[in-house]
């Protein structure tokens, strides 16, 4: 398995996530963001560390507007809502989840 490859590529404003391993109190998924330029909003009951891979993209946390590029990461904390406000081309995250 690679992190990069690309299996199915989401039709555009969509994503794909892909569990990659769950234990005991992680989840682990892969996400692949293609070219959303409508904002996708989300909350989880659990807290979320996020790295992005490849691509670049803006997000909205706690009011503030957040660019992230390849390499780049945030901790989301459980219930806060964020805005996936747009990607350019396509976008590669890992997403862990902490139950």
């Amino acid at each position: 398995m690679n992190l990069f490859e690309i299996e199915e590529l989401p039709a555009l404003d969509k994503e794909i996530f892909a569990i990659i391993l769950k234990h005991k109190n992680i989840e682990i998924k892969k996400i692949i963001s293609n070219t959303l330029k409508t904002p996708q909003e989300f909350c989880q009951k659990e807290d979320e560390f996020v790295v992005l891979l490849k691509g670049c993209v803006k997000i909205k946390i706690n009011g503030e507007i957040k660019k992230l590029k390849a390499g780049d990461y945030l901790f989301i904390p459980a219930n806060t809502l964020h805005t996936l406000i747009k990607t350019k081309k396509i976008a590669i995250w890992l997403a862990i989840h902490i139950y």
